[in-house]
């Protein structure tokens, strides 16, 4: 069954989901002119746009209206269920959206998560961008929910990175907070992180810190560090986080018993779920897994027409 929790938003409504009108109406268009004409912008008349579908053109009568239920095909965490619903709404604006679960629920196979009413040619026409959408969503935070499961009880953090799908970071990062995780920097405007090759072009730890600090004075600098030594360098010339790349469980417990009392510390690199709570007990604030994202599977969901009109 789906879970208790439940949202007073309707499935229209993107309060609370940090995703703004104008990227989503962006998103919405894009994604179903990819489908409908290879591109190229849609007409604005949402019945003309939905006749482009060819196969529902010829088969489903004008005018016919039908309920369709947006399903679960495999248990797991739902996300995207507003866009989804936008993604409708466009093609068949005086369609009923009724949502039957919330993002962020955890859902068992064959519950439905949308119920829409409305004329079935449209509907059909919407199907497929609907479901990549939510299906994309849904896999990110199920993944994510695994992870955040895994730390439970440690007080450390679950984090995305940057290696998000192009074009759909927004989507993709609101996806893994569904899913119990939270985000880091969204780009390279947001946080200043000080990699190898910043400190081999500065000189030095300390050169880069002092650089980022006099341009960008209003980010957090967070440097990556692969040993002990490393990261009382980074404290001591003024970094706000520090990224422990590719280290053990000793050395993390290590570092943070050298610096955890200054700054925040985050691992990265070589994580799995397998690992994930014994890194996540060395006292680190936050893990980094690049795989919410780049790795994740989609949740299977399906658009299923039960009546016609």
């Amino acid at each position: 069954m789906v879970s208790e929790r439940r949202s007073e938003r309707t499935a229209l409504d993107l309060a609370g989901t940090g995703l703004t009108e104008s990227w989503v109406t962006g998103l919405v268009e894009r994604t179903l002119a990819e489908d409908l004409t290879g591109g190229a912008p849609l007409p604005a008349d949402p019945a003309a746009a939905a006749d482009l579908d060819v196969t529902s053109a010829a088969t489903v009568p004008a005018g016919q209206v039908g309920t369709a239920d947006l399903v679960a095909r495999a248990p797991g965490v739902v996300a995207g269920l507003p866009l989804a619903a936008r993604v409708i709404a466009r093609l068949a604006p005086g369609a009923a959206l009724t949502a039957r679960a919330a993002d962020g629920d955890r859902v068992a196979r064959g519950d439905v998560l949308l119920t829409v009413t409305g004329p079935v040619r449209a509907v059909l026409a919407a199907e497929r961008s609907a479901l990549n959408i939510a299906s994309r969503a849904s896999g990110i935070a199920t993944a994510t929910r695994a992870w955040t499961d895994a730390v439970a009880g440690t007080g450390a953090v679950v984090l995305d990175t940057r290696k998000t799908t192009p074009g759909l970071r927004p989507l993709e990062k609101y996806a893994v907070r569904c899913g119990g995780g939270a985000n880091k920097r969204m780009g390279l405007y947001d946080v200043a992180m000080v990699k190898d090759n910043h400190v081999a072009a500065a000189g030095s730890v300390a050169a880069a810190v002092a650089l980022v600090r006099d341009r960008a004075s209003h980010v957090a600098i967070q440097v990556e560090v692969d040993e002990v030594g490393q990261a009382r360098e980074a404290v001591d010339a003024g970094a706000d986080f520090l990224l422990c790349d590719n280290m053990t469980p000793g050395q993390l417990r290590a570092v943070v018993a050298e610096v955890g009392d200054e700054v925040q510390i985050e691992a990265t690199g070589g994580l799995t779920l397998g690992v994930a709570r014994a890194v996540a007990e060395t006292g680190v604030d936050y893990l980094s897994v690049g795989a919410l994202t780049h790795s994740a599977p989609i949740l299977d969901l399906a658009l299923d027409l039960r009546t016609g009109g």
